[in-house]
């Protein structure tokens, strides 16, 4: 499922000044269309890749995980403002769904953690001011709230290697029918793992779901029938996936590393 159909930056957008409009991404920008259910940003840092997703997450004001609300996260004002100078065009519109930046994740887990903790103090509390039958109900209803987090989310994300942290988040938050962009979600994973990821692409997109997701891992680009939009050259264009120079630089790598690394 295609919910989110195109991307295109008002005419206004062209007269605005300073960043992130004087970006020759933004000054090129006219419309990106979705054509695939996972669609990939690629390029190199400072490409505008990550600065596009943030700002139409901040424009279709979805919700983030990890980090403050779209609207009150000033590490997203730039985004903020972009996205007020972007029109969205929908086939599907969706209320589901979330924005996802690698580094939220850690926030995250803080977080949870927290909420955790807090809600086993309040049961704890209920011992001094209650007896009896209402201190089952007092107590059952901190603790009911606390055992729903760990049966969603896990008793403790940071027991966990950050892989299987991320993963866990993704198979708890995940709704069919959702729309989902992720930035760098490759950061914590291994190998096998980005491969157990894809397999949840894999099963979401068959229960309408679409993501959108920047990226530099040519395994996550692999992704069968994903398109790859390369903000190397602007306008945004897209490109296949032998042509992707993160897939043409592994590769080459790989066939031979001691041509690369005798120049170190």
């Amino acid at each position: 499922m295609i919910h989110l159909q195109s991307v295109n930056l008002k005419p206004a957008a062209k007269r605005q000044s300073g960043f992130p409009f004087n970006l020759p991404l933004v000054r090129k920008l006219d419309q990106i269309e979705f054509h695939s259910p996972v669609t990939f940003f690629v390029g190199e840092n400072g490409s505008g890749k990550s600065t596009l997703l943030e700002a139409i997450g901040a424009g279709v004001k979805l919700a983030t995980v990890g980090g403050d609300d779209v609207e009150r996260d000033q590490t997203l004002q730039y985004a903020r403002a972009l996205g007020k100078q972007m029109k969205f065009v929908w086939r599907d519109k969706t209320h589901r769904g979330f924005f996802l930046r690698a580094e939220d994740f850690f926030n995250f887990a803080r977080r949870l953690q927290t909420m955790t903790r807090e809600l086993q103090e309040i049961a704890d509390s209920f011992d001094d001011e209650y007896s009896g039958y209402a201190l089952g109900l007092a107590k059952g209803a901190a603790m009911g709230q606390r055992q729903a987090l760990i049966e969603r989310y896990g008793e403790d994300l940071d027991a966990n290697s950050h892989g299987e942290s991320f993963l866990k988040l993704f198979q708890s938050r995940f709704t069919p029918g959702g729309l989902y962009l992720l930035d760098e979600p490759e950061a914590p994973l291994s190998p096998q793992r980005l491969l157990a990821l894809m397999a949840m692409l894999k099963e979401m997109v068959a229960q309408n779901a679409q993501f959108i997701i920047a990226t530099h891992s040519p395994i996550l680009m692999a992704f069968p029938g994903a398109r790859i939009l390369s903000f190397d050259d602007h306008p945004v264009r897209e490109v296949a996936y032998d042509d992707v120079e993160h897939v043409s630089l592994t590769r080459a790598f790989l066939s031979n590393p001691q041509s690369f690394l005798r120049r170190l």
